[in-house]
């Protein structure tokens, strides 16, 4: 095959790859935009050490999130062309939405490590991760209420509503009240109803 040939194939492959990149690219800035965001403030009210809003949603920032999928991709900056740094495997798992980019959210999980997830992959609906070892869930928030059940570290719970100080969550079902300071996925003073 003559140098030409070679460059003409070189310069077919590349537009092939970059059409495909690009397709893919479309595909997901095509989704209309969920109202996730949105739904996961209906019930939220002030939140602690807001350091402000969402340049594309207006949201405030920090904020919290699950993850809606099994698997999610976080990239290094906020295209399909950047990256993967990191998969989050756990649907259902809090994370904390730093910043806004066009479809993209810089996230973060309960250790910090995070990167760009397209909105898609993200849900409204509010969780925990316990992270004290057999964490004493209560029937009201109470210290001195009976304990209904215990937690391990680690354990996602459902975020139901939340006081000054106490969460009420449910795992598997049981509900109970749990302090703040034995989870993640909600900020200090923050008021879920």
């Amino acid at each position: 095959m003559s140098t030409t040939g070679k460059r003409a194939l070189w310069v077919a492959v590349a537009l092939t790859i970059t059409g495909v990149a690009i397709a893919e690219e479309a595909s997901l800035t095509d989704v209309t935009a969920p109202a996730d965001d949105a739904v996961a403030l209906a019930s939220v009210g002030p939140v602690s050490g807001q350091i402000g809003r969402g340049a594309v949603t207006n949201l405030p920032l920090p904020r919290y999130v699950t993850l809606k999928t099994g698997e999610g991709n976080a990239r290094r900056g906020p295209s399909l062309t950047h990256r993967i740094d990191w998969v989050f495997t756990r649907a259902g798992m809090p994370l904390k939405i730093t910043a806004e980019h066009e479809h993209w959210r810089r996230i973060e999980d309960s250790e910090g490590v995070g990167g760009w997830v397209h909105y898609a992959l993200l849900s409204g609906t509010r969780s925990v991760q316990i992270t004290q070892d057999m964490a004493e869930f209560r029937a009201k928030p109470d210290d001195s209420a009976p304990v209904v059940m215990q937690a391990e570290i680690g354990v996602i719970a459902r975020l139901l509503e939340c006081t000054a100080d106490w969460c009420r969550i449910s795992v598997d079902g049981t509900r109970g009240w749990l302090r703040k300071t034995a989870m993640w996925g909600v900020e200090p003073g923050e008021i879920v109803e």
